[in-house]
C-alpha cells in the first residue's frame, strides 16, 4: 500500500470514528478484538469438528473394509503357531500358540465391540463377503457432502453459542448447535436446510456492548478455548486413523482399497504356509 493510499485510508477511518475525532475509543477497539477472536474461534471449531467427523467416518469405513481381513490374518497366525507346536512338541512353541489363540477367544459383548462384524459364532455374512470380494453394506455414516459442509459452516457462524451475551440465549444456541452437529455427522442436507430455516425464523437478540472488564475476561476465555481445541486437533491428527486420512484426504476409499489388496495378498501367503504345515 502506498503512502497516499494510507493517508486516504486514515481519512476514511477518521470520518467513521465517533465524533470525527480520529482513533476509536479503547473500549471499541477491545470489543472489535473480541469479535474478531470470536469469529476466528468459530472458524477453528468448524475446522476441528469437520475433521473429527471425517476421522470418525473413516474409522468406521476402515473397520468395515479391513476389520474382517485383519481378523482372518489373526486366525491364520494362531492356526500356523498351533500347527508348528503340534509338529515340534516344544513347550515354547505351545506357549506362543496358546497366547495367539487366547487373543481370539470370544468375550461378552464382542458383537457390539466389533461393530457387528463378529459374534461368538464367528464372522457375520458381511465380513465373509468382504473376504471373498463380494459387495458389502455401506457404512451407516458417510462423509458430509460439500453442500452439507456449506450449510454447517453457515449455521455454525450464525448460531454459535459463543456469540450469545445472555445465559438464556446461550442455552438456546447450545441446544440448537447440538442438533446441527448431529445432522452434520449424518451428512443430512435436508435436515440442515430445515435447521437453517428454523434459525432464520427464530428470535434474534441484539448484541449488548460489554464493559471493558467483561471483554478482557471474554478474551481470556477465548484464548483458553483455542488452546483446548488445538489439543483436540493435534490428537485427531496424530491418531492412527487421522494419519491415514491425511495420506489421501481427497480419496480415502482408494487408500483403503490399496491396503485391503495388500492384506488379501498376505492372507493368501499365510493360507499357503498353513496348508504346507498341515500336509
Amino acid at each position: 500500500m502506498t503512502t497516499s493510499e494510507g493517508e486516504q485510508g486514515g481519512g476514511a477511518g477518521a470520518e467513521n470514528a465517533p465524533g470525527g475525532g480520529g482513533a476509536a475509543r479503547p473500549e471499541e477497539r477491545l470489543e472489535q478484538a473480541v469479535r474478531a477472536a470470536e469469529q476466528a474461534l468459530i472458524e477453528f471449531e468448524i475446522a476441528v469438528e469437520t475433521f473429527r467427523v471425517e476421522v470418525e467416518n473413516f474409522s468406521r469405513l476402515h473397520e468395515q473394509k479391513l476389520g474382517p481381513v485383519y481378523a482372518r490374518l489373526e486366525e491364520l497366525e494362531a492356526q500356523i503357531l498351533e500347527a508348528k507346536a503340534a509338529r515340534s512338541d516344544d513347550p515354547e512353541d505351545r506357549r506362543r500358540a496358546d497366547e495367539a489363540r487366547s487373543r481370539l477367544l470370544p468375550i461378552p459383548g464382542v458383537e457390539e465391540l466389533l461393530n457387528g462384524w463378529m459374534d461368538d459364532g464367528g464372522l457375520f455374512p458381511e465380513a465373509t463377503a468382504m473376504l471373498t470380494d463380494q459387495p458389502v453394506r455401506p457404512p451407516h455414516r458417510v462423509r458430509p457432502s460439500e453442500e452439507a459442509r456449506k450449510l454447517y459452516r453457515d449455521l455454525a457462524r450464525k448460531a454459535h453459542p459463543d456469540l450469545a451475551q445472555e445465559e438464556a440465549e446461550r442455552a438456546r444456541r447450545e441446544e440448537f448447535i447440538t442438533r446441527v452437529n448431529a445432522a452434520y455427522a449424518r451428512g443430512n442436507e435436508d435436515e440442515l436446510r430445515e435447521l437453517a430455516a428454523e434459525w432464520a425464523a427464530g428470535p434474534e437478540l441484539k448484541r449488548v456492548p460489554s464493559a471493558s472488564e467483561e471483554l478482557y475476561v471474554r478474551l481470556e476465555w477465548l484464548a483458553q478455548r483455542k488452546e483446548l481445541l488445538t489439543l483436540v486437533a493435534r490428537e485427531l491428527e496424530d491418531g492412527a486413523i487421522g494419519s491415514m486420512l491425511r495420506l489421501a484426504p481427497h480419496d480415502p476409499d482408494r487408500l483403503l482399497e490399496e491396503i485391503a489388496g495388500q492384506l488379501r495378498a498376505e492372507v493368501v501367503e499365510r493360507e499357503a504356509e498353513l496348508a504346507a504345515l498341515l500336509v
